[in-house]
């Protein structure tokens, strides 16, 4: 049987095929996935569950004109495939590659990004609206949502707008009962009901003015495309359930959704992943925390565990294991997680509420009016803080320190190692008069031993590491190890001084004072933006009280940094070892010793 997908370059070529060939199409397209990122690594479930549908938009629709938007990217590998990429697939995720969420930058087919999720109604109706605006009638205009997806505020917000405009939208419900965790919340029951045919009479889409059909069989090619040729010719706001199964075609991803989400390195024949090195590594820092809040609960019955629809990502699962009763995933709710932990303190429990540093900006208002406002003891747990790697700019958590440092009430405390994370995290549950915002990055600690006897950390020091007498390199969080190894490969290291200086907010002000007054030049080090981070913070020290030594800022420029490798990143943002050492050299080059 000739394949076909290597003559597959565009959705031209996809609709020069007959039905029947489909199928076929779809098992070489499931192949061609799982063959790249067994080796490459990346999203793999989400786009196995989607192959058919894929096919079957791109065959009926007329893309790139009708507008297709993917929530949340993770589906879109097979997308990109069709549509010209399929020879780049390769570098899919990798430095200078390809993206691994639609990019509208990247091709005319990727109607909008969608790294985070719960975008593409709201996005849809906007394109839907404009096409009216313009007389443009005929065009169409999808979204492919996911079930985990469509239960988030934002998601919901464009369904109640759409219900009540006459725009040719259609939302099309991938329902697999799964994000990267198991979906949850009573959407779900509600849309287990329906499949089961258990469901009331009414149907809330159908309550919300939308043109509902199915469920539909995800996976049967003819159906689909009989339906979206249906669908095609139906005015309107509509809204397509189709039930697939994430993983599909591949029996270990089937079987275990959440790890095939994005399984690393594994046998494209098998599934089986490949065994990582026996080699005994530090703790992951989102393991450090998911161990030490289980302790720490275990003593506390007030403390409390909220995440939103990430337990296995930020390791809160461990809590959800040990102490279900008091730990809550919410699902894709961000602002809702806040709030919910802001309600928890004015009870007195001590909620520790855990979202990646890039997803907090979807609920920055909430901590600001809910929490710093009422000054409510919630403890923010940023995981993923600074540069991530391959998820690439819509996942980088760089701007938290700007962001969160001009709020009022609100302290901001950045790690450097695992026993400082388990140290602040005990400080916090003792009792503070108000919100802290604890960052910690994505990866690895340094420490083998750092199961450590808690210590209070007295609230806003800093920790004096080396005494120089020339240069002092003043560091927040993790990225401060770097500059420890550059100072032990440095012939003058006598000459350097380090701090860490741990509270982004409020400074230590009095060691600031010593600093300034000891030392001929400042360098600031951060995996935060420059602007309006820690080093602003530092600026604004020295000019407020008068300060005229040289203050050199190390952080993340104002342009967004693509994917590629955490050290790739570092490159690219100028913050790594060489960048950072380099200037360290030239300037006591340029010292009287």
């Amino acid at each position: 049987m000739e394949e076909l997908l290597k003559h597959i370059n565009s959705p031209r070529d996809l609709k020069k095929l007959p039905l029947d060939s489909l199928l076929q199409l779809a098992q070489e397209l499931r192949d061609f996935i799982i063959d790249i990122v067994s080796t490459k690594e990346g999203h793999l479930g989400a786009s196995l569950g989607v192959v058919e549908l894929t096919i079957a938009l791109h065959h009926v629709f007329e893309t790139p004109n009708d507008q297709l938007i993917w929530d949340v990217g993770h589906q879109a590998y097979g997308h990109k495939i069709l549509t010209g990429r399929k020879n780049i697939f390769g570098t899919n995720r990798q430095l200078g590659g390809i993206s691994g969420f639609p990019k509208r930058a990247e091709s005319e087919f990727d109607a909008f990004g969608t790294g985070h999720s719960s975008t593409a109604i709201s996005a849809i109706l906007g394109m839907a609206m404009a096409s009216k605006l313009n007389g443009d009638t005929d065009r169409q205009h999808i979204a492919v949502v996911g079930d985990a997806s469509i239960a988030s505020g934002m998601a919901f917000e464009g369904l109640n707008h759409l219900g009540v405009t006459d725009v040719n939208a259609l939302i099309i419900l991938n329902d697999n009962a799964i994000g990267i965790d198991p979906s949850v919340g009573a959407l779900k029951k509600y849309l287990t009901n329906v499949k089961a045919g258990t469901a009331k009479d009414e149907n809330i889409f159908e309550c919300l003015n939308l043109d509902y059909t199915g469920p539909v069989d995800g996976h049967d090619m003819v159906k689909l495309v009989e339906e979206l040729q249906r669908l095609k010719t139906v005015k309107g706001p509509k809204l397509l359930h189709i039930i697939t199964t994430k993983g599909k075609g591949l029996k270990k991803a089937e079987e275990n959704q959440v790890v095939y989400h994005a399984p690393g390195k594994f046998d494209k024949t098998t599934g089986e992943q490949v065994k990582k090195s026996e080699e005994i590594l530090p703790p992951k820092y989102q393991d450090v925390f998911g161990y030490t809040i289980v302790e720490l609960a275990k003593q506390n019955e007030k403390i409390v565990g909220i995440t939103p629809a990430m337990p296995t990502g930020s390791s809160l699962k461990f809590m959800m294991d040990e102490i279900p009763n008091r730990a809550f995933d919410v699902g894709i709710a961000e602002q809702h997680a806040v709030t919910l932990a802001a309600g928890m303190a004015t009870q007195g429990l001590v909620p520790f509420c855990n979202i990646y540093s890039t997803f907090l900006q979807r609920a920055y208002d909430q901590v600001i009016h809910d929490v710093a406002l009422q000054n409510l003891p919630v403890i923010f747990c940023l995981d993923r803080a600074g540069l991530v790697g391959q998820d690439g700019a819509t996942h980088h958590g760089v701007f938290d320190l700007a962001y969160l440092r001009c709020i009022p009430n609100l302290t901001i405390f950045a790690p450097m190692n695992e026993m400082e994370l388990r140290n602040i995290m005990y400080t916090a549950q003792l009792g503070l008069e108000g919100p802290i915002a604890i960052r910690y990055p994505r990866g690895r600690g340094i420490n083998l031993d750092w199961k450590n006897i808690y210590q209070k950390i007295e609230m806003c020091t800093a920790r004096c590491l080396k005494e120089g007498n020339k240069i002092a390199v003043l560091s927040i969080g993790h990225i401060g190890n770097t500059v420890s190894q550059i100072i032990e490969q440095n012939d003058d290291a006598a000459f350097i001084g380090h701090y860490d200086m741990r509270f982004v907010k409020p400074l230590d002000n009095q060691l600031l004072h010593t600093i300034f007054k000891k030392y001929d030049h400042i360098i600031t080090l951060e995996d935060g933006c420059k602007m309006g981070g820690f080093g602003s913070a530092i600026l604004e020290f020295a000019n407020a009280e008068g300060y005229s030594k040289p203050v050199k800022i190390f952080g993340v420029p104002d342009n967004f940094v693509e994917h590629g490798t955490i050290q790739e990143t570092h490159i690219m943002a100028g913050i790594d070892f060489d960048a950072v050492n380099s200037y360290i050299k030239s300037t006591l080059t340029q010292c009287d010793h």
